[in-house]
């Protein structure tokens, strides 16, 4: 790798640290804790009691005992070990709005590696196409963080195809400690879209017996809708399969939309039922608001 490129890479890294550390300090960090830390306790030692004290603290066998108002001190049971799973396969190059779908799935990554990194926890990464192209064990520290954005924003990979049930099975393998794990991607899937998504369900199930999975699907809204400009033709970036369509008929713009409709409703459905949550984001909007929401959401149901 030559000097320039190194040094464009360096910029572009210190870029995504100083814009996704403003948003952890602002506003990510504490949902983040609330969240996915503080559910396993240990109970530590007893003090006295003083007010202010959650009473559903106090501790009625020293208290009856000693004939004063004893409360239990707990402290969080374990660091948490954070699992970015990211899909680099051909399809996340698309992009008609601001950002292309990988550039948002590395933007999203480096936030959460962050926040994690503020909680002191661990943070691993597999890259993943057909195949996992590049596992980074868990670690803690600035430095072992910057080297996973470097690798989210620039790894070039071999494959361009997308096979998520070989990346859940690889994660099941190389990770033995029950982790949060983030499987980002389009899941833009191969083949015949109701068969993959019937074989992806129970590779679903199991890493989520095993870890807390948390599904984020990253489109973009020409996947959802065609513009009304003529002539089309429409690549497979991952199968190179090309067809050409005739935007100006309501029909096909209108079946398109059809479809995609009911794809992400079954893919909705599929995630779902297998246990998993899902956050969906889209390239023409910014991810904040709607991560914001999801952990909100996630943290009323987990209390």
């Amino acid at each position: 790798m030559d000097t320039h490129i190194s040094s464009e890479i360096l910029k572009k890294v210190r870029q995504v640290e100083i814009k996704t550390n403003r948003l952890v300090d602002d506003t990510l960090s504490g949902h983040y804790h609330s969240v996915f830390k503080g559910r396993g306790m240990d109970f530590d030692e007893v003090r006295e009691y003083v007010p202010g004290d959650d009473v559903r603290a106090i501790d009625w066998n020293v208290t009856a005992r000693t004939g004063r108002t004893y409360v239990k001190k707990f402290t969080e049971e374990r660091e948490l070990t954070i699992m970015l799973i990211i899909d680099v396969s051909a399809s996340g190059e698309f992009g008609s709005a601001t950002q292309s779908k990988r550039e948002m799935m590395a933007e999203l990554g480096s936030v959460l590696a962050f926040s994690a990194v503020r909680n002191n926890d661990k943070v691993g990464l597999i890259l993943f196409t057909d195949e996992a192209e590049l596992y980074i064990p868990p670690k803690k520290g600035r430095a072992h963080i910057l080297r996973v954005i470097r690798e989210i924003l620039f790894f070039q990979p071999e494959g361009a195809r997308t096979d998520i049930a070989a990346a859940m099975d690889f994660t099941n393998q190389v990770i033995r400690k029950r982790a949060v794990a983030f499987l980002i991607s389009d899941f833009c899937l191969p083949g015949d879209f109701e068969t993959s998504l019937k074989d992806l369900r129970p590779k679903l199930q199991i890493t989520n017996r095993h870890h807390d999975l948390v599904a984020v699907s990253v489109n973009d809204p020409r996947e959802r809708e065609l513009p009304d400009i003529g002539l089309l033709t429409i690549e497979d970036s991952e199968s190179g399969e090309q067809i050409e369509l005739d935007t100006t008929r309501a029909h096909i713009r209108n079946s398109f939309a059809r479809l995609a409709d009911e794809r992400r409703s079954e893919l909705r459905r599929t995630i779902r039922s297998s246990g998993v949550d899902l956050l969906e984001l889209s390239t023409d909007k910014g991810y904040l608001p709607e991560l914001l929401g999801f952990f909100n959401s996630r943290e009323r149901r987990k209390h």
